[in-house]
């Protein structure tokens, strides 16, 4: 819990105990499900928490309100890592109103059972519900990234709950409370952004526009720090990532390799691009590594090179699966080199190329290189003309 100002209190918590974020990211530092309570002539609180840290949030909540009675709570989003505890408090406070949009209204049912007649009040973009001093303006962020999210604006302190925009992987007590002690918010915000939010790129550049002419002295997502200063930084990384367009200059090189001999081609390539110039270089072992860093560093990047052996007559199957998230994430706009192997019969280039082929504006770098097992002295001839072509 942490006083923010005379009014506003912040009473989430961190999840320091899991360690796969929705059962599919990896969240080493944990992460923080934020909420806020707001104590003006009427008393609103801002979501709640998921179930697992249920009791903590309790605690909080009822601490900050020093025996005073919520009058509204404020669901901007009903996923159940800030939602889950709607019921408890619709039931722990009967005269408070939940408020939300009417899709979130619609949905809540699917997530608890309370009676809600007579208890919620809906909200639509303009829409303003004064608290006081405090006046919260909603602002409709449909598909960032469920269908009925709302984020809003308190005019009093220029407050934007963004809801799941602007947030980030990580824990407080790890990456730090506001945005300025955390040393990794961008790293850890586009690996969030790109694998949770960035399908919906669209309607990210729509919320964006409308959140332009607020002026915001501070961004309070529902994961990781507060941000207080800085905001054209976070805004413009947001509008690169939503474009889908290169954050900087470089090459990712993906690499999916049997029993070594495409690896070892993909280190070879590297050391090539670095020494003829190349900005920055990464390269990532898919089999091994961490998907969600291996889709943000792909959209990191203005160039890739996808590296792969053949397997089953197609394409080795941690390969397909990296091409299969980045073309559910609108991986666009981009330059793609390929490099395939083969000890009989080389198929991985044919699946690699339609694969990418079925994305938006991807351009194909030739000629593709095909090894057979191991990397001879012709194929090192190959890819140093490849790494001229992935340059020019």
């Amino acid at each position: 819990m942490k006083q923010i100002n005379s009014k506003v209190t912040y009473i989430g918590v961190d999840d320091l105990k899991v360690d796969i974020f929705e059962n599919q990211y990896n969240v080493p530092d944990g992460i923080s499900y934020n909420s806020y309570l707001i104590k003006d002539e009427k008393v609103a609180i801002m979501d709640t928490t998921d179930d697992t840290t249920a009791q903590e949030w309790k605690n909080n909540l009822k601490e900050a309100l020093e025996g005073r009675t919520p009058d509204y709570l404020i669901v901007h989003h009903m996923e159940p890592d800030h939602a889950s505890l709607i019921g408890w408090a619709l039931e722990e406070y009967p005269s408070m109103t939940m408020v939300a949009s009417a899709k979130a209204i619609q949905m809540a049912g699917q997530f608890f059972e309370t009676n809600l007649e007579g208890r919620t009040l809906a909200v639509k973009e303009g829409d303003t519900l004064q608290l006081g001093e405090h006046s919260l303006t909603f602002v409709g962020a449909p598909m960032i990234h469920w269908p009925e999210v709302i984020v809003s604006f308190d005019t009093a302190d220029g407050a934007l709950y963004s809801s799941d925009a602007f947030g980030k992987f990580g824990a407080l007590c790890k990456c730090g409370f506001y945005g300025n002690e955390d040393k990794d918010w961008v790293s850890e915000a586009r690996r969030y952004f790109l694998n949770i939010v960035g399908k919906y790129g669209v309607q990210v550049q729509g919320l964006l526009k409308k959140t332009a002419a607020l002026d915001i002295k501070s961004i309070r997502p529902l994961h990781g720090p507060i941000l207080n200063e800085e905001f054209g930084k976070y805004i413009a990384l947001y509008d690169t990532w939503s474009k889908y367009e290169p954050e900087e200059e470089g090459v990712f090189i993906a690499c999916a390799s049997i029993h070594g001999g495409t690896l070892e081609a993909s280190e070879y390539l590297a050391e090539i691009l670095k020494k003829k110039g190349a900005k920055s270089v990464v390269l990532s072992d898919i089999c091994r590594s961490d998907f969600a860093e291996d889709v943000a560093q792909a959209f990191r990047f203005s160039k890739m090179v996808v590296a792969a052996s053949s397997y089953d007559a197609g394409l080795f199957t941690p390969m397909y699966n990296f091409l299969h998230r980045l073309q559910i994430k609108n991986f666009s706009n981009r330059k793609v080199a390929m490099v395939e192997n083969g000890s009989w019969a080389p198929s991985a280039g044919k699946e690699m190329k339609a694969m990418l082929e079925a994305m938006k504006n991807i351009s194909i770098i030739e000629p593709m290189v095909t090894i057979k097992s191991r990397m001879k002295e012709a194929d090192k001839a190959s890819l140093e003309a490849l790494a001229e072509e992935i340059l020019r």
